[in-house]
């Protein structure tokens, strides 16, 4: 299974967000074992490295936590179609919209996201990480 890990879902293990961390740790340690092909996308990590700069406040070590995220997911490009197609999609966030395009493009089979809600009318299969974690889990 290649699954798109939403922004929110990074930044709540990375920055260990209660309630939400452990079962984004889970995913982390999923993909670190090659359970799933785990990917974010690259203008994610623009997002990832800001909110995590912020914490550390330190180039160096926010670099290093990223590349470790390099390390468990794939970079899927954004491309400038994917824009232009979100513009145009019933997604109401164009953020959102943007990645189910990017998803679309590189035929991943699933987003994984704590906001569900505004991927309602996504093509893709939308689950919340613990739907995605059970799923998973039924595979092993």
């Amino acid at each position: 299974m290649r699954a798109l890990i939403d922004t929110c879902v990074i930044i709540d293990a990375l920055q260990d967000r209660k309630p939400f961390s452990d079962d984004s740790k889970q995913i982390f340690l999923h993909a670190a074992n090659n359970i799933f092909g785990g990917f974010i996308t690259a203008k994610s990590v623009t997002d990832i490295y800001y909110l995590i700069h912020k914490t550390t406040h330190d180039n160096v070590k926010t670099r290093e936590i990223i590349n470790k995220l390099f390390s468990l997911f794939d970079i899927l490009d954004t491309t400038g179609m994917d824009c232009k197609k979100a513009i145009l999609s019933d997604t109401p966030d164009y953020e959102d919209a943007v990645m189910i395009e990017s998803a679309l493009r590189d035929e991943l089979d699933c987003i994984v996201t704590r906001n569900e809600r505004d991927y309602g009318k996504s093509p893709v299969k939308i689950y919340s990480p613990k739907q995605f974690i059970e799923l998973l889990s039924q595979d092993l």
